[in-house]
């Protein structure tokens, strides 16, 4: 089961679309990668070539 992480200031941002972005400081609270994607993931994944850069 993932820990749930509580939601603070500066983890996110709306685009102007108005959906929820996650920022790269909740990424690493976090902890992981989920292989989605993300606009600002640390961990360095590429969809494309589904790896992860280290």
């Amino acid at each position: 089961m993932k820990k749930i992480i509580p939601i603070e200031e500066g983890d996110y941002y709306l685009t102007p679309e108005g959906y929820r972005c996650f920022t790269e400081q909740y990424h690493l609270k976090r902890g992981y990668c989920c292989e989605s994607g993300c606009r600002h993931c640390p961990y360095g994944y590429n969809k494309k070539t589904n790896s992860v850069k280290k």
